[in-house]
């Protein structure tokens, strides 16, 4: 199985240099998305669409030309029990998730895409990222539950949604065996050009941007995540706050220590993607 849904135009400045991703030329911008050497996405930008039917199950998949130059694109099951070493050194495996404190977060949320295909694609391993269960079952998934809500009643035209981390600022963290790098912060901003003009008045200031950061950490500082101290027991310390465009770019600014433009021309216009 390909993927149907990583059809993007980015703009993307980081230390790592410059990047300008066009649709079907994804070559000088594969680092960006995918570490092999923390075996996690740092992010995943793709096309919004109203989902319909049931959530896919979830059976999780590898990518083969990460551990095979010469294979296919196209995604294959994970298999139980031993798994070929060359995958295992190329990206995470199930095996990195057993036992462990964290579950698989969705970058690319299944909830976020419409045919059975493209929801079902979403769930490989190179999607996914540790995050804690406080926060993939709370906060994190009501803001994704909200952005499908929001965008489904008042996006006219294409969203375009990017998802990404935030690492660590000293050190990296990492799953108990230390082999994927666990991100101490999520982070997700749409881009609507077009939209209904009769939005109420709480949504005036979530079109045509809109970007949140989540904590995945409860021991984390509160500078750019406060903490809602009525929250519930479980969810306690993984909020997700709201903001604008240019304050997320302002933070991934101070974390990467570069300019990091999330939108082409800060959404004011999207080219067209081929589908």
């Amino acid at each position: 199985m390909a993927y149907p849904w990583l059809l993007f135009v980015l703009f993307f400045a980081t230390k790592l240099g410059t990047c300008g991703g066009d649709v079907g030329d994804f070559g000088p911008c594969l680092q960006f998305f995918y570490s092999r050497s923390r075996r996690a996405p740092w992010f995943s930008a793709y096309v919004y669409s109203i989902p319909s039917g049931k959530r896919p199950g979830a059976s999780w998949k590898y990518e083969p030309q990460l551990a095979y130059p010469e294979a296919n694109g196209n995604m294959e099951l994970l298999p139980q029990g031993l798994v070929d070493l060359n995958v295992v050194e190329s990206q995470a495996v199930d095996q990195d998730y057993t036992n462990s404190t964290f579950s698989r977060g969705h970058l690319n949320p299944s909830l976020h895409h419409q045919v059975h295909e493209d929801r079902s694609s979403t769930f490989t391993l190179t999607n996914a990222v540790p995050q804690k269960a406080g926060s993939n079952d709370g906060p994190w998934e009501t803001l994704e539950q909200t952005v499908n809500k929001t965008l489904a009643a008042y996006c006219i035209g294409k969203a375009y949604i990017v998802t990404g981390i935030i690492p660590y600022q000293n050190q990296e963290h990492w799953i108990k065996n230390k082999r994927v790098a666990v991100p101490e912060y999520l982070w997700s901003a749409y881009c609507c050009p077009q939209f209904n003009n009769s939005l109420p008045q709480y949504l005036r200031s979530a079109f045509p941007t809109y970007a949140a950061i989540g904590r995945n950490d409860i021991n984390s500082t509160e500078e750019i995540v406060p903490i809602n101290k009525a929250a519930k027991k479980q969810f306690f310390g993984y909020d997700v706050r709201q903001m604008s465009l240019e304050t997320l770019e302002m933070y991934l600014k101070q974390r990467f220590n570069s300019v990091v433009n999330v939108f082409y021309d800060s959404c004011s216009e999207q080219p067209d993607v081929a589908t």
